[in-house]
């Protein structure tokens, strides 16, 4: 479902490395803590590598970060982090971003990180300050101020 622009889009301020940064240093210890007490489900089951379980808790992980993410990106645009640091995510045209969006940019930006974080370094170099996986889902951080 496709919402209305909140705003024009040229209106937004775009946010650069630092912000993006710090937002993600927030976020992390929150997405640390939820994933310990994720992660006692299959306590018991003392998982190592090798263990048929293994890749079920390896997407159960995946799928409780996926959720996170997706959730405040699709209910407000904005995580706990981005809260803090007055940032929000919305589509190109200022809507709200969609589930397959919210999805589409969670796998790339995950790609960006087994990529030393390339992804994210884009922002550098693009006028927009646009990372990968804003350009790959359509949307972009923009500053809540």
């Amino acid at each position: 479902m496709r919402t209305a622009p909140e705003k024009s889009v040229s209106n937004h301020r775009p946010v650069g490395l630092p912000r993006r940064l710090g937002a993600i240093f927030y976020d992390s210890l929150l997405l640390f803590a939820l994933l310990f007490f994720a992660s006692l489900v299959f306590l018991p089951f003392h998982l190592t590598p090798r263990h048929a379980l293994y890749p079920v808790y390896v997407g159960y992980i995946y799928l409780v970060c996926f959720l996170f993410f997706g959730w405040f990106w699709t209910h407000g645009g904005q995580t706990l982090g981005m809260r803090t640091w007055r940032l929000r995510v919305i589509q190109k045209n200022g809507g709200t971003v969609t589930w397959a969006q919210a999805l589409l940019r969670f796998l790339s930006a995950a790609i960006s990180w087994l990529l030393f974080g390339g992804g994210f370094l884009w922002c550098l170099f693009n006028r927009e300050k646009l990372a990968l996986h804003d350009i790959v889902s359509g949307t972009r951080l923009t500053r809540a101020d």
